[in-house]
């Protein structure tokens, strides 16, 4: 009679020694971020009833299978893994971030057919508030090229209508701000030493009148057209000889755009000199050979010019002798 007294009394301490039922999600989210999956941690992990979501990067690291995408965006998954753990360090997303390496996983990676890598699957809950009808993951392919963490963390916001989504925050790079602003204060060193000998050439109104001479020269005598266009500097014409201008006004070659480029320099040159420099000379015999020399060149050159405008089309109407 005092062993069922005795029994009793010990009931209560086997009730409260029994363990309670852990939840899946608490046991995984406990682990690092993301954490190294084989085949039966990804199973575990996949395996429904699911009342969370989980995000898995099938990838290939090791350098015999040449997967530089892979190795890519490898540190880009893990600052989102880790990112997102910070972020929601409770679990409140109810998200848990997985690698499976091809090595670790080559099961996983036949069962699913894969020919391909980095692959990441998006699997939703199939119980709970945020279930899914459709049991099958979501897919995401790097068809696009690498991708960052910023990209992955939208695709996966999309995903997850309930919880909070964490930003990805990228760690301090030091070394590029102290080499930007080493940088920054050399050059400004470097200006204040040098700004006595530099603007005088900046704010020098003739250096700057060339320049712009130059680049309006360049621009109408048809730079531009041969970039876009990718010309021929020359071509033949069809008698043993070379043709140095193109028929029509809509196309040209490599060599006609420098000839006119010659001819436009020589008449903006001929026309600075007679407004420029020949009113300077003090003397009027001098002053005057030299407008009647300027003037012939500018005359010639024209003429010249004109004549190039009827070798591309024949019925351009404008003449000027003696060309």
């Amino acid at each position: 009679m005092r062993f069922f007294p005795l029994l009793v009394s010990l009931l209560p301490l086997g009730v409260l020694g029994a363990k309670k039922p852990t939840d899946p999600f608490q046991d995984f989210h406990n682990k690092p971020s993301p954490m190294k999956l084989v085949d039966v941690t990804y199973d575990r992990l996949t395996s429904a009833p699911r009342d969370y979501t989980v995000a898995v990067l099938l990838t290939a690291l090791e350098a015999r299978f040449g997967c530089e995408l892979c190795r890519l965006f490898q540190p880009e998954w893990e600052l989102l893994a880790k990112s997102w753990r910070k972020g929601d360090s409770s679990g409140e997303s109810r998200l848990l971030f997985g690698t499976l390496d091809f090595i670790d996983g080559k099961a996983t990676f036949q069962s699913l057919n894969l020919q391909t890598a980095p692959v990441l699957l998006i699997f939703h809950p199939t119980i709970g508030p945020d279930a899914k009808v459709d049991p099958q993951p979501t897919r995401f392919d790097f068809n696009a090229g690498p991708q960052t963490a910023e990209s992955v963390h939208a695709i996966l916001s999309r995903h997850l209508p309930s919880g909070p989504h964490p930003p990805v925050r990228r760690p301090v790079n030091y070394v590029k701000i102290v080499v930007i602003t080493t940088a920054v204060l050399g050059l400004i060193t470097l200006f204040a030493v040098a700004a006595p000998y530099l603007l005088p050439i900046i704010q020098n109104r003739n250096l700057w009148a060339a320049i712009s001479l130059v680049l309006v020269l360049v621009f109408t005598s048809g730079q531009m057209f041969n970039h876009i266009r990718k010309v021929p500097y020359v071509a033949g014409n069809g008698k043993g000889g070379i043709s140095y201008f193109a028929g029509g006004f809509q196309s040209q070659f490599g060599l006609e755009t420098q000839i006119i480029a010659g001819i436009y320099g020589m008449l903006a040159f001929a026309t600075i000199t007679l407004a420029l420099k020949v009113p300077r000379t003090a003397d009027p015999k001098r002053q005057q050979v030299a407008v009647f020399i300027w003037s012939g060149i500018l005359f010639l050159v024209y003429s010249f010019l004109l004549s190039v405008f009827r070798m591309k089309n024949s019925g351009y109407p404008f003449t000027l002798p003696p060309f």
